[in-house]
């Protein structure tokens, strides 16, 4: 499947942008964005940005001057359909989506047969029908509707082999569960994975075998992989259970925000993490206090970084949708420019800046951007661009000029003016914590 962008009209009439696998894509007058407009003075630098999870496009429009236009209507948000098109001053976009079955659906019809896109799937759980578009009509598909999808993160169900004691966790993706292996009784975690959508067999099996790429990494300060499976449709990871807390939960449990010198403990050790994977070609791409879990007592503290690729393979797989849809505007405030710009393209460098964003979050209590804490989406998205942080030292006086320094290095919008390596990063901050 793909989702094709055909500009009709305007000063560059004839570009084709196609869209086979998740991705977003800016349109502006900013040269940051990936359709450039700087001759079309109706668009505001960054004007509009697009989710595309092939068959689904989403618009977002980022508080643009002059709007977004589809099918002449102004609107703030659209899911798009083939045909659609979207307007902001003298340029047009037609969208165009494919099943990937135009030439045998053609043939089909010239024999006077029709093969219908799109098919009905029963919920795994309550058996409720839902239409879906499917490559072929034998193509096997697993669903679980929107209701039971809530049920089960509330309430997730057993996995074989392991007895469940409690939830621990829950995210966008799932739920996590403490639980104990019947094997051996070790503690373990589980992840449990919920598609947000109906999700194919070779999706599941391709997610799967990116797990367990990411899965292979060992280190001190990388939460140890156990095993992954499938169960009644759905996906589960195990993991070692971590007797301790996430950094997000550690800083509240201070009060809101970490001593200096704790922050530089907790955050030479995610560095550390990241060295180790980033020199072998491992990116995480979703670095938060969320997923640093901490166990025992500072200074002798020992930080993990859990979750190492899982929500690039979550979203490139198909099995997150589109998730520009609500205002998780939380979920994307961590990201650089060119992550938000071009998701599917991401290099160490966007884990430097977000551990940057993690680290001044641990130290301030505050986020590095100088917007509202119930920003939404377009705001956040438009800040991440356009407006320069808030120093450290305008939030937390006392903090050494130096470790400052370093953080606000990660920060830097230019990917040429951050630190080169996470390693060089850990450096200068343990030297500047002195």
């Amino acid at each position: 499947m793909r989702v094709t962008l055909n500009v009709i009209a305007g000063p560059q009439t004839g570009r084709v942008f196609t869209f086979d696998q998740h991705d977003t894509f800016m349109i502006g007058r900013s040269e940051d964005s990936q359709f450039c407009l700087p001759q079309d003075r109706y668009f505001s630098r960054h004007h509009c940005i697009l989710e595309i999870a092939p068959p689904q496009a989403f618009l977002r429009d980022l508080s643009s001057t002059n709007g977004t236009y589809v099918n002449g209507m102004r609107v703030e948000t659209a899911y798009l359909k083939s045909g659609d098109r979207i307007q902001g001053g003298e340029t047009i976009l037609e969208v165009e989506v494919s099943t990937g079955l135009d030439e045998f659906q053609d043939t089909a019809r010239m024999q006077g047969e029709t093969h219908p896109s799109i098919v009905t799937i029963a919920c795994l759980k309550c058996g409720l029908p839902g239409k879906f578009e499917a490559e072929n009509t034998e193509q096997k598909l697993s669903y679980i509707c929107d209701e039971c999808r809530e049920k089960l993160k509330a309430n997730p169900q057993p996995i074989p082999n392991y007895q469940m004691i409690r939830i621990i966790g829950q995210g966008g993706m799932g739920s996590v569960m403490l639980a104990r292996a019947e094997s051996d009784g070790r503690a373990v975690a589980i992840k449990t994975l919920l598609p947000e959508v109906a999700v194919s067999e070779q999706s599941l099996k391709r997610f799967l075998r990116e797990i367990e790429v990411a899965a292979s990494l060992e280190h001190e300060n990388i939460v140890r992989y156990i095993e992954h499976g499938t169960h009644n449709g759905l996906v589960y990871l195990v993991t070692e259970f971590i007797a301790g807390m996430d950094a997000a939960r550690l800083a509240k449990h201070r009060g809101g925000k970490l001593d200096y010198r704790e922050m530089v403990s907790v955050i030479s050790q995610t560095l550390a993490a990241l060295d180790f994977a980033h020199s072998r070609g491992f990116v995480h791409r979703d670095i938060k206090e969320q997923n640093i879990l901490v166990m025992g007592e500072f200074p002798s503290s020992t930080a993990k970084l859990t979750d190492f690729g899982l929500s690039k393979s979550f979203k490139q797989t198909g099995m997150s949708g589109v998730t520009m849809v609500g205002d998780v505007a939380g979920t994307i405030a961590y990201m650089p420019p060119e992550q938000v710009r071009d998701f599917k393209d991401v290099k160490p460098p966007s884990d430097i800046y977000a551990i940057g964003m993690t680290a001044y979050s641990l130290l301030t209590g505050a986020h590095a951007l100088d917007i509202s804490p119930k920003a939404g989406i377009a705001e956040t998205v438009k800040a991440i661009f356009e407006k320069p942080i808030i120093p450290v030292r305008a939030r937390v006086p006392d903090v050494p000029v130096h470790v400052a320094a370093v953080i606000e290095t990660a920060l830097s919008k230019s990917i040429e003016s951050r630190w080169r390596t996470a390693g060089a990063m850990r450096e200068a901050l343990l030297n500047a914590a002195g």
